[in-house]
């Protein structure tokens, strides 16, 4: 009975007669805003009415030839690349950080050349390198007689220092600088020192052609490294950061020879790059112990990590705060460890799936560097009375840096949307009002004419559909032909 009671109530309420359905598709076509559709209704010619009808179906399936085409650019996630160059009046100094191609002191490896052998196994965290088979005894017998050898306090005092022996003048922007406004850090290169570390508020500029102005004394009479081993230039390496990242040596150290002056002129470029599927960049990537993300800190920290896991300790080389790695733990661990992440690419750089994918926004500083002779001969005279030196010693020792802003601007490159979603919907709603005059009202038009026909096309359905089984008693539910015959007549 429940079921007859449905059915009657949705022939009387919800579903309309032939004709009242006729009406509706009538006043419709009449009055829908989609352009072209009364045309095809009310012509009396069939001929008419046919024309019209090719019509209105050409102008579809252009609009929706058009609008397929632009989803699918849309969906390749296209980008642009816009350059502005801004001007300013004053500009952030960046970092500089310093080094001497010569690392270790001389009278500290003179009997000790195996201490080469081992920072290049400590620098090769930091940069690729491959152990030759043939100093692995000499490592060995060393480490063995020196278990408590601390490179790192062994590097630290014996290596390159600054003072006022080898930073004989310093001067940036008019005013006086000092070793003491320098901060030493770790690289390959082994003691370097850093000016304008962690962005100070008082370095900056506010005219071009004035900056960094540096004189060192390499001192290559106290400082050595080892020929053998492939080094066998002297004088000051640096490289140009930001003042928030770690300096980056490894392809990216500029090399100053002794007996020259290097003017090199910076320009401070500013990349931004959009977050995937537009770019490669991920915004909620952070750092834990680096203040801004780059790809470099990331590659470090990401090195730090495994080392720690596999080997118990973390080099002080790497940024972090677990045990420090002893002699042994290097050469027996922490280098097959960084030859492993190499192989087995445990630390990827680049791509938005990688481990350390590019940075959002990232700061570079592009150089221009020239290079002339130290001096003429009245200079070398000069610096060799003030410092009680050959001349000869002034040649092969002094080396003179100068650092400064090509002009006080700054390059934008920032990554742009080829096509936002607004710009998509833009050209969608062109298309459909190009070739349907259809708006988004003509849409939602539609979209209640076809729902409204959906419904009655199930209600159609339900009522044509048989009747359900009962699954009660017979005895009890069946009904008598009297009652059918009765709910007969009144369907």
């Amino acid at each position: 009975g429940i079921l007859e009671k449905i059915r009657l109530c949705l022939i009387k309420k919800l579903l309309p007669d032939w004709e009242d359905r006729r009406k509706y598709h009538e006043e419709f076509a009449s009055s829908t805003s989609f352009h072209g559709v009364h045309n095809i209704v009310h012509r009396r010619s069939r001929a008419r009415r046919a024309l019209w009808l090719l019509v209105v179906a050409g102008c579809l399936a252009t609009a929706a030839w058009q609008i397929c085409s632009r989803l699918s650019y849309y969906l390749s996630w296209p980008t642009t690349t816009a350059v502005v160059v801004q001007y300013v009046e004053k500009v952030k100094f960046p970092a500089v950080t310093f080094c001497n191609l010569n690392r270790f002191q001389a009278h500290a490896v003179s009997n000790l050349k195996v201490i080469f052998l081992i920072w290049n196994t400590v620098s090769a965290i930091l940069q690729k390198f491959a152990m030759e088979d043939k100093y692995s005894q000499e490592l060995n017998d060393f480490l063995l007689g020196n278990q408590n050898f601390s490179i790192k306090d062994f590097t630290r005092q014996n290596g390159f220092y600054l003072n006022s022996s080898t930073l004989l003048e310093c001067d940036f922007f008019g005013k006086p600088c000092y070793p003491q406004d320098f901060e030493h850090v770790f690289t390959e290169y082994g003691n370097c020192f850093t000016f304008n570390h962690n962005d100070l508020s008082a370095r900056r500029v506010s005219l071009s052609g004035r900056g960094l102005h540096l004189l060192f004394d390499v001192q290559q009479d106290k400082f050595t490294d080892e020929p053998t081993l492939g080094y066998t230039d002297a004088g000051i390496t640096f490289v140009v950061h930001s003042p928030q990242e770690l300096p980056r040596f490894d392809g990216l150290g500029l090399l100053t020879p002794v007996g020259t002056h290097a003017q090199v002129a910076i320009r401070q470029l500013k990349s931004i790059i959009q977050e995937y599927p537009w770019g490669e960049c991920k915004p909620d990537i952070k750092l834990q112990y680096h203040k801004i993300y780059s790809t470099n800190g990331c590659l470090l920290e990401c090195k730090a990590r495994y080392i720690q896991d596999w080997c118990g300790c973390l080099p002080f080389i790497l940024p972090g705060n677990g045990t420090e790695c002893d002699l042994l733990k290097f050469y027996k661990c922490v280098y097959p460890a960084v030859y492993n992440i190499e192989i087995k690419g445990l630390c990827t750089v680049g791509t938005h799936n990688s481990t350390c994918p590019a940075p959002c926004e990232e700061t570079d500083y592009p150089t221009t560097v020239t290079y002339s002779n130290f001096g003429g001969e009245k200079a070398i005279k000069y610096f060799s009375t003030k410092l009680k030196k050959s001349p000869e010693y002034i040649r092969q020792n002094l080396v003179r840096i100068e650092i400064k802003y090509h002009d006080l601007s700054y390059k934008i490159t920032q990554q742009q949307k080829a096509l936002t979603i607004s710009e998509l919907l833009a050209d969608v709603g062109g298309q459909l009002g190009l070739f349907c005059g259809a708006s988004m009202i003509t849409i939602i038009e539609l979209l209640e004419y076809v729902f409204t026909n959906f419904c009655w096309m199930c209600i159609f359905l339900l009522l044509k559909a048989p009747e359900m089984p009962q699954w009660n008693n017979p005895s009890q539910n069946q009904p008598t032909q009297k009652g059918k015959k009765r709910r007969i007549q009144e369907c």
